[in-house]
């Protein structure tokens, strides 16, 4: 047994969460997994409780789901971390760096930045700006800001014409506020989810689609296969997850007729993918990367404080 306490940020019954909660207590003998929505912070004196548990005396934490759903609140569970991670508790991955992908905008932006090949995206407020990329491009696909899964995008096609495009713009700005629009492009009926551990390639699985939906998501009816990858792509999806710092991730990409393009860098990463895709059980070797890394950390402080 490893003598580290470690809890797992996440969703009490689901089998991410609770698959990681597994590895970690067997190796560690601790188990804790903590639902953020019952997690108390003490400003006064930057305490984070859960229940009866004080998280600044933890020896990590790893941030598997911070929330059902994508949302800003899910930024402000991430500022109640970050108080954690300047008290010393290390964090996998960082709160600062997961929160540059919870708004899909900040995310893509990075992306952008770092010279990432991506959909030809439009983000406005305007309505006529929004038809007018519905226009040039012909086909788009308007995302929420905040969202996983494909759940609440739409497809919008200039065929449609402008008036009932105007409507289900109405309708979203009403609850999004700001219109985040992407060029369609054409998946092939897949898309790729490629697999980084501690900044390192681990694997890549094909998300298929069945043919029903726009989109190859799980959620809509895709299926997990296996996947080799170029060295070209490998090389791609290294690039897209370098613009974070993350202890381990998903970097969605599609190979389209213009080549390949990155949908998004994944928060949190999924396992079921490697899974199921690549036989690779990615929550374990989470866990021992994890461990390794505090146990690294805690031989360098005794190492130190030996020599002084």
């Amino acid at each position: 047994m490893i003598n580290k306490r470690i809890a797992v940020i996440g969703i009490p019954g689901k089998w991410s969460t609770e698959v990681l909660a597994n590895h970690l207590e067997q190796r560690t003998g601790y188990r804790c997994v903590i639902d953020m929505a019952d997690v108390v912070l003490e400003l006064e004196t930057g305490e984070l409780r859960y229940r009866d548990t004080l998280l600044n005396t933890l020896d990590g934490v790893i941030i598997k789901k911070i929330s059902e759903t994508y949302s800003p609140a899910a930024d402000d569970r991430l500022r109640m971390l970050k108080t954690l991670e300047a008290d010393g508790v290390r964090c996998f991955s960082s709160p600062s760096q997961v929160g540059r992908l919870i708004n899909r905008l900040e995310g893509t932006a990075a992306l952008a930045s770092g010279g990432i090949p991506l959909p030809a995206t439009r983000v406005t407020e305007s309505t006529d700006a929004a038809l007018e990329a519905i226009q040039t491009f012909g086909k788009v696909i308007l995302k929420p800001l905040y969202s996983t899964k494909a759940r609440g995008m739409v497809v919008l096609k200039a065929a449609d014409g402008v008036k009932a495009n105007t409507q289900i713009l109405n309708k979203f700005k009403a609850k999004h506020g700001l219109f985040y629009l992407q060029k369609f492009v054409n998946l092939g009926g897949q898309d790729l989810g490629m697999v980084f551990l501690g900044g390192k390639y681990l694997c890549t699985y094909a998300r298929v689609g069945d043919d029903k939906s726009w989109n190859t998501t799980i959620h809509s009816g895709g299926k997990y296969r296996t996947f080799d990858a170029s060295s070209e792509l490998i090389e791609l999806g290294l690039k897209a997850q370098s613009c974070f710092d993350l202890s381990f991730t998903t970097v969605d990409i599609a190979l389209t007729d213009e080549g390949p393009v990155v949908f998004e860098v994944s928060a949190f990463g999924g396992f079921s993918g490697a899974k199921k895709g690549c036989g690779i059980d990615a929550a374990e070797k989470l866990c021992d990367y994890v461990l390794s890394q505090l146990e690294a950390e805690t031989a360098e402080t005794e190492t130190a404080e030996a020599g002084e």
